[in-house]
């Protein structure tokens, strides 16, 4: 044997010992599911593995869509739209229960690592888009208009994104987030949940959150809905809170909705914290906001409707200008809320601006 065929032999050993010649482990490649108008979204979704990517074609889809797969993304392509309405003949479960797209988990075990990118969500008798029990879903430049219910609803979930979406012209919120629809109970950590730069308008509430905590909701802009963020707290423990309102852009949210079982008239309200602690409501330009209910305001504070009162919140260094029936109001009896630095020509009790 040659001294280099010597050489090569040892190169080659050192090589397989230390694992970098050997064949690596074969690991589930990452597929390009292409899906065009008149072919089935569902059955590409089935077919999909985790780390997949189903891909539309612009045009128009006749049904609902369920996700169950982990780290599968859903997305339009192109500058033409993609659009999913109800469709006639869909009887899956997710258009029975009303949803176009909906991704679920399980309490036990939740879907993670979905993304749902560049698509339009029209005319669903419940929810645009229906998340139950999903860890980092991310929803992105989704537009979710004219559902009966909700244009983005999630309960039971952790660590979601939802940003530069819109939201309009939906029967309830525009986005819904809960700890669970059907019970009561404590607000559940959302470890960070963020909903940002959407826009949302036309909606009954642009953004509900309740009963959750651990989440901001920044850079939105929010116009023509009866209220534009709704935050609800009750009784139950943990409670309501410890999240950011920051850096958002409400204004002349004056549309007038009836009242419910639960809730007034709502028409003027910018900002409103029930039942809520610990949240920070800063740097918000809150303005226009103009109606006559007991929640009209540019910022308002009010127990629940089942008693739970504001605790240690902080309103601070807002511009919250031409709110009827005033920029800052504190109609609570709760403890340590604070305000200051708020730029204001109106408030309740007087004197916080």
């Amino acid at each position: 044997m040659t001294t280099r065929q010597i050489a090569l032999l040892a190169c080659t050993a050192a090589l397989a010992a230390s694992g970098l010649g050997a064949a690596a482990p074969t690991a589930h490649s990452r597929t390009v599911h292409w899906v065009r108008p008149g072919e089935s979204i569902q059955k590409a979704v089935d077919a999909a593995g985790p780390g997949d990517t189903v891909l539309l074609s612009p045009g128009t889809y006749r049904e609902s869509v369920r996700i169950a797969t982990p780290n599968l993304t859903l997305r339009g392509s192109g500058v033409l739209p993609t659009v999913l309405v109800p469709g006639t003949a869909d009887d899956s479960a997710c258009a029975k229960a009303g949803n176009g797209i909906c991704v679920t988990g399980t309490e036990g075990r939740p879907v993670s690592g979905v993304t749902v990118h560049s698509l339009t969500l029209r005319g669903f008798a419940k929810s645009g888009l229906w998340a139950s029990w999903t860890d980092g879903l991310r929803v992105r430049q989704v537009i979710a208009e004219k559902n009966g219910t909700w244009g983005i609803a999630q309960q039971g979930s952790v660590r979601s994104e939802l940003s530069h979406d819109i939201a309009r012209d939906n029967g309830d919120a525009g986005l819904f987030l809960a700890n669970t629809v059907d019970k009561e109970g404590g607000a559940t950590d959302t470890h960070g949940t963020v909903v940002s730069h959407s826009l949302l308008s036309g909606n009954r509430v642009g953004v509900t959150v309740r009963r959750l905590r651990n989440l901001s909701v920044d850079h939105n802009d929010m116009t023509g809905n009866c209220a534009a963020v709704f935050v609800v707290g009750d009784e139950s423990l943990p409670r309501a809170g410890a999240m950011t309102i920051r850096r958002n852009h409400i204004h002349a949210n004056n549309k007038q909705c009836p009242k419910t079982p639960r809730l007034p008239f709502l028409q003027g309200s910018g900002i409103v914290l029930t039942g809520t602690e610990d949240t920070l409501v800063a740097n918000n330009r809150v303005v226009d906001n103009v109606g006559d209910s007991p929640l009209s305001g540019g910022i308002v504070l009010f127990k629940s409707f089942v008693g739970a009162l504001n605790e240690r919140n902080e309103i601070r260094d807002n511009v919250a200008l031409r709110n009827g029936k005033a920029d800052l109001a504190n109609r609570d009896t709760g403890k340590g809320n604070t305000f200051r630095g708020n730029t204001c020509e109106l408030s309740e009790p007087a004197g916080m601006c």
